[in-house]
């Protein structure tokens, strides 16, 4: 969603970074260049106005003048503003002091509220917490079913008394629900409310009547992030007419431009507390502004891909994989296709890596990026024997021919996939302890030295080929002054895998 306000605002880091001083026109023209690019993210005016002045004032500041790369401390002030205009600091949920803890969800009609309701169960549930989720929109068709099949997907129990599609009172499901929730010890409670395709009185008023039977402790206000400039005149009326605790965004995943996610937290004055980023339950998580931030300056997000390991990998799996990797020769195919399919189920690999951080450099090759590649080297995988699996190097030119038919594939792929399992190997064997991912390939044997004199060539840049690129060179010394890597010893990594 932020790919170009990214763009934008890298040609303008780019720009500076030639430069060992800034002058009063080059300030000038980095803010110009900024309000320009915020203004095509559909960012409110009035947030621009404020973000624009207050990276202007801090850039013409000491702490510019008297730096040694001023361009590095411009990238870092900006960083620091838009930390600030998305909210400052990661907002938790409140819990009630006597459950059930009630969470009243508003929005109008399409944000994606009852597909929320999911997706907040499912992320309460995996916190340990046994969420009952509440059918109270009875307006919309099949609102109510719908509720009740996420539910199910969720593994969340789903109160719906009434059938709904006009049928009911919300109020009074609302505070039956609350009866039900203490009687079946629920200690979380979702209220998922009807919505309207506009503001209206009723609405409004439905809303209020909700909150005043639940007295809920946190009302989310869910926003659609494609909706740009609308979403702050929506969250206006919502916070005067209903009001509310936090703002959820959905759609993030889409190719909208974004602003929305810049403007209801500075306008509202309410925190962006979740961030809903995918059609799939799991893709949901609590919305960081820091880790937004990075990812907007094209900095990467390390933690938060660490944490999306941590939950795919079993830590005594991980310690078993780190030992085979340790002794080398005892990595086998089999651990290749494990592996590959816990990093598979870590979501699309684009965007696994477009975490990481100076991968803003290889954008168009991420992009190009085909989950599919992995599946087909899992179907040649799965077309070999357990012997070939455990020892790679008994398969030969007839071997390799009935996997190629068995798998559906060329000769050619399973040979290049027997190729890079023996780099990939040998690789990690040098890796052993870190953090490195199978499949990564060095591209050692691209690089060579162009000639010297008219027509000679550089070095060849890394090249997605099967697996992952490695991190462009001096990715990680890009970081300005104030932006380190995160301090990876506060994690609870599994042992052997501690920095």
């Amino acid at each position: 969603m932020f790919d170009t306000l990214s763009d934008r605002l890298s040609a303008v880091f780019t720009t500076l970074r030639g430069k060992g001083r800034l002058s009063e026109a080059d300030i000038d023209a980095t803010a110009r260049e900024i309000r320009i690019a915020l203004l095509e993210a559909d960012v409110a005016l009035p947030v621009v106005k404020a973000f624009v002045g207050a990276i202007r004032e801090r850039a013409r500041g000491e702490e510019v003048s008297r730096a040694l790369n001023p361009a590095q401390q411009v990238i870092s002030i900006v960083n620091e503003e838009l930390v600030k205009v998305l909210g400052g600091e990661t907002r938790r949920l409140r819990f009630a002091k006597q459950p059930p803890t009630v969470i009243l969800l508003a929005g109008l009609q399409g944000s994606g509220k009852t597909t929320l309701a999911g997706k907040l169960g499912l992320w309460l549930r995996n916190q340990g917490h046994t969420p009952l989720l509440v059918a109270a929109d009875l307006q919309r068709p099949n609102a109510v079913t719908q509720l009740q099949v996420v539910g199910k997907q969720a593994g969340v129990d789903v109160y719906a008394p009434e059938p709904g599609n006009g049928i009911g009172d919300p109020v009074d499901v609302a505070r039956r629900a609350m009866v039900e929730a203490g009687r079946t010890q629920h200690d979380i409670v979702v209220v998922d409310t009807a919505g309207r395709l506009g503001i209206d009185a009723e609405l409004m008023a439905q809303a209020a009547a909700i909150r005043d039977a639940v007295d809920p402790d946190e009302t989310l206000f869910v926003v659609d992030a494609m909706i740009g400039q609308d979403a702050v005149t929506t969250a206006l009326a919502f916070q005067d007419g209903v009001g509310f605790s936090g703002v959820v965004l959905t759609k993030l995943d889409g190719d909208a431009r974004g602003g929305a996610a810049l403007s209801v937290r500075y306008v509202t004055g309410q925190p962006i507390m979740f961030a809903s980023t995918g059609e799939k339950l799991a893709d949901f998580d609590v919305f960081h502004p820091e880790r937004m931030a990075s990812r907007i300056l094209g900095m990467g997000d390390v933690l938060t891909l660490i944490e999306q390991a941590q939950r795919t990998f079993d830590e005594d799996e991980a310690e078993r994989m780190a030992g085979k990797l340790a002794s080398g020769s005892s990595f086998t195919l089999e651990d290749f296709l494990e592996q590959m399919q816990a990093i598979r189920r870590m979501g699309p690999i684009s965007n696994l890596l477009g975490m990481m951080p100076g991968m803003g450099q290889l954008k168009d090759q991420i992009n190009d990026i085909d989950d599919r590649d992995l599946d087909r080297t899992a179907a040649i995988i799965r077309g070999m024997t357990p012997a070939e699996r455990q020892d790679p190097k008994i398969i030969n030119g007839s071997r390799r021919a009935r996997i190629a038919r068995g798998s559906g594939v060329a000769v050619s792929e399973v040979n290049s996939l027997v190729d890079r399992f023996f780099e990939a190997r040998k690789m990690m064997q040098q890796m052993a302890g870190g953090m490195g991912l199978p499949g990564v390939r060095r591209n050692s044997k691209s690089r060579k030295k162009g000639k010297k004199g008219k027509g000679g060539r550089g070095p060849t840049p890394p090249k997605v080929r099967g697996g992952m690129p490695a991190l462009p060179p001096g990715a990680l010394d890009q970081l300005p002054p104030g932006m380190t890597m995160p301090d990876l010893s506060k994690l609870n990594l599994p042992k052997g895998r501690r920095p």
